[in-house]
């Protein structure tokens, strides 16, 4: 393992950008030269550039968490508390983009992901919402079209983070509670789910961390926040290593110019590392430096 992942990172200790938050999460990169991330429990949302201090660019975030952006480059947010995803406006401010499937009240949207079509992917699990409180009684993952609809695409015990592997045919989605593991689902040209299997299991004798936030790289590995760490993971499932941080994150984005920077989102802090393999660009990115 020591070898793989030597092939992996370009440096192995951690720079920290900022500290002194609560829970960060949320973390993505904007072509511009900074990165959002999110302190979920204390419903801040920041963005940094590197050598800069960080910023607020909202407070009140209704447990502001995961992030993306949509192809005309709006921030959407998932709002846990407000159990809704939301989007930045021209003004600023937040709408609601999704709060309700089938006309019943989400659960707790927590991580979203962009495919290069438009459609907006989201987790919702469940767990944390009181029973007597959820109308929809299952946690899920879900499919915003362009045009608005919202469709179940598979349920889950607990589906918390997700990343498309870069040819968009898979979609891997953590499982934090109860078994750990990662799920792959294939998908159709439509993106809807053919099929669906466990990618690798996430099970460890470690106690800090679960499988949570992941990202793929442009040669198809894994990467995600989990007992101890990141794992990493070729595109078969193989386990490759495990990323030490000085602090276990919970998620992790691909950033800088070149997409090789690991920028961790690890409780109190927010750190950075070099890798030697870029991470995916972002469909609005692409659509952007055309």
């Amino acid at each position: 393992m020591a070898d793989a992942m030597s092939a992996i990172l370009e440096t192995t200790q951690a720079e920290r950008l900022a500290t002194g938050f609560v829970f960060t999460e949320g973390p993505l990169w904007h072509p511009d030269g900074f990165y959002y991330f999110a302190d979920v429990r204390a419903s801040m949302l920041y963005r940094i550039a590197p050598g800069r201090p960080h910023e607020v660019v909202r407070e009140k975030t209704g447990g502001g968490n995961g992030t993306t952006f949509d192809l005309q480059g709006r921030l959407i947010l998932c709002e846990g508390d407000n159990r809704r995803v939301a989007r930045q406006a021209a003004d600023g401010r937040f709408e609601v983009l999704v709060d309700r499937f089938e006309g019943k009240r989400l659960n707790r949207p927590n991580d979203v992901v962009c495919r290069s079509d438009g459609s907006l992917y989201f987790t919702d699990p469940g767990l944390r919402v009181p029973l007597a409180e959820r109308e929809v009684p299952h946690a899920g993952v879900y499919r915003v079209a362009p045009d608005g609809a919202v469709n179940l695409v598979a349920d889950f015990e607990y589906p918390n983070g997700l990343a498309f592997s870069p040819d968009e045919r898979l979609l891997y989605v953590a499982n934090t509670r109860w078994a750990q593991y990662i799920h792959v689902l294939e998908l159709d040209a439509d993106g809807r789910m053919l099929r669906r299997r466990i990618f690798a299991d996430m099970s460890s004798d470690e106690t800090d961390g679960v499988p949570d936030g992941m990202k793929v790289d442009v040669e198809g590995r894994v990467y995600c926040t989990g007992p101890g760490g990141t794992w990493v993971f070729a595109s078969d499932g193989t386990q490759l290593g495990i990323i030490r941080t000085p602090e276990v994150p919970a998620n992790l984005a691909f950033g800088g110019p070149d997409l090789r920077t690991l920028f961790f989102t690890a409780r109190t802090s927010v750190y950075t590392l070099r890798a030697k393999t870029p991470g995916q660009p972002h469909p609005w990115s692409r659509l952007r430096a055309r």
